[in-house]
């Protein structure tokens, strides 16, 4: 810099890129003033200057600057106080008033900038520490400038490592116009470059490449799998009953999933809401446990070694996967605002249908469990490192409290009714008399599915074990419409009681009949 140069900055008041001092000994100042300019908290990317030798009104103070204060300037930049390391430079400009020592700092794309552990920052010709909320800014800042991991190059790894069949015949297509790919000339290296899936300037695969079609994904990156536990009870403390891990490229492990979900995890089976008619209820609706599961394989860090977590147990399922809240995405704005963590996998499994990206996705979970009559799922997003939700099984009505069922019993006085139950059911009148015609067809619509004497005395309301067996189980079993699950032991401690295929033709019976005259 000329001494003309260096006259017009030093005319300039101090502002967030200027800083004017005559001290040479306050190395604490000159380095919250190199932090503060790296951090730009402006975003205007412009250089800042801090000058050593000046005084506040613009004038050169007639100082000498020595070898050592410049070495120690220098020195600034790698003695590990200011992390990550400032871009800066230092330069001696003699004038005839003086010696001046210029030191310029170029903003850093890795913010926030801190200076043992402090981040700096400049508010117009002030410095001062940055808040929490400016920090942010700065992080976020951080995040939106530069590429996310999956851009990044694997190392070490070539196309033999990817299975490029996959890409080029089933993902192409699905991402690229027909017309395009008819009329691409490009090489393969240059094809899968501009899809992200290879870095040009190194010579191999990106982490994309490798997550998304690798052919050992584990090999580069441990922690890149689902592990799937199911216990026995409803912690982890139960005994496991299965286990399994996902461990290809996603490109063949999410086909998989979606099929496990649907045949090993979601259960079907019917439920009585009246004596006329039964509900088919599952578990866990498919759709919503589907789109939790894509969000943690889109949205984890897969620089951790940790796996994604998708644990059963008897009344819920966990889902964790490592990597909190992202981006532009925080505690108090979830789920209004979403970010993406891996760029390159969401717009792979877009294409590939597996998301959409239109932030509807926790919507819909919250819908499907409505509509499953499920609890609604519970998010922790206050996590450092990782992100989890519960989801609940549906939330069981008992019969004694069904509307339903009481609507319709008023009819089980009608004459026609009784003579045709009792026609072939001696036992059961008998019975009527003590405990009613409704507890005993309540009976029968719960054991529909193998049921324990203490879930039968709970619906009817019968605490004496000896009472329950004389008015309700006796007379059932003498009728032949009940049995037990484990014939010729009936105390078996895991004894159970069902339907006898003359208890299913009688319920049948039932509902038939009061279709007929409701």
């Amino acid at each position: 810099m000329t001494e003309r140069e260096l006259k017009e900055i030093i005319i300039s008041a101090e502002s967030y890129r200027l800083e004017k001092t005559m001290s040479t000994s306050n190395m604490d100042k000159f380095q919250e003033a190199i932090c503060a300019f790296a951090n730009d908290m402006h975003g205007k990317r412009e250089k800042g200057y801090l000058l050593i030798g000046v005084t506040d009104d613009g004038k050169i103070g007639g100082l000498t600057i020595d070898d050592a204060l410049m070495k120690r300037i220098s020195g600034i930049r790698s003695d590990g106080n200011i992390l990550p390391l400032p871009v800066m430079s230092t330069e001696k400009i003699t004038t005839t008033q003086g010696d001046v020592l210029l030191v310029e700092v170029t903003p850093s794309f890795e913010t926030p900038v801190r200076y043992r552990g402090r981040t700096f920052i400049r508010i117009g010709p002030r410095r001062d520490i940055a808040s929490a909320e400016e920090e942010r800014i700065l992080s976020e800042r951080c995040a939106s400038s530069l590429p996310t991991f999956d851009t990044h190059p694997c190392r070490g790894a070539s196309l033999n490592d990817i299975d490029i069949d996959a890409i080029l015949n089933d993902y192409m297509p699905k991402a690229i116009a027909p017309e395009v790919l008819a009329n691409d000339k490009r090489t393969l290296r240059e094809q899968l470059a501009s899809l992200h899936l290879y870095n040009s300037q190194y010579d191999c695969p990106t982490y994309a490449s490798i997550i998304m079609f690798g052919k050992s994904p584990r090999y580069f990156l441990p922690g890149a799998y689902i592990q799937y536990v199911r216990f026995s009870g409803e912690d982890n403390s139960g005994e496991i009953l299965n286990e399994r891990r996902f461990e290809s490229c996603l490109f063949k492990s999410l086909p998989i999933i979606e099929s496990f979900i649907s045949d090993a995890i979601i259960t079907t089976r019917p439920v009585p809401v009246s004596i006329l008619r039964e509900q088919t209820v599952v578990n866990y609706p498919f759709k919503a446990l589907r789109e939790l599961l894509m969000n943690a394989v889109m949205h984890r860090d897969y620089q951790s070694n940790m796996p994604i977590r998708f644990y059963q147990y008897n009344n819920h399922i966990e889902l964790m996967n490592p990597g909190g809240l992202y981006g532009q995405a925080r505690p108090e704005n979830f789920p209004h605002v979403n970010d993406y963590r891996n760029s390159v996998i969401a717009e792979i499994m877009r294409n590939l249908n597996y998301v959409n990206m239109f932030n509807h996705g926790i919507y819909e979970v919250g819908e499907q469990l409505r509509a499953n009559n499920c609890p609604e799922p519970i998010f922790n997003v206050n996590l450092m490192t990782a992100f989890s939700v519960i989801v609940k099984e549906p939330v069981k009505k008992s019969l004694t409290n069904s509307g339903n069922v009481g609507d319709n019993v008023n009819h089980l006085e009608n004459k026609e009714f009784i003579e045709l139950l009792y026609q072939n059911n001696p036992h059961i009148g008998k019975a009527c008399g003590k405990v009613g015609m409704s507890a005993l067809i309540k009976v029968l619509l719960l054991c529909q599915n193998p049921t324990m004497v203490r879930e039968i005395a709970r619906l009817v309301g019968i605490k004496s074990r000896a009472t329950l067996d004389r008015y309700i189980l006796k007379p059932l079993r003498d009728d032949a419409l009940l049995q037990f699950v484990i014939p010729g032991k009936p105390k078996h401690p895991k004894q159970k009681y069902v339907l006898s295929a003359k208890g299913y033709s009688t319920v049948e019976m039932f509902r038939q009949f009061f279709n007929r005259i409701i």
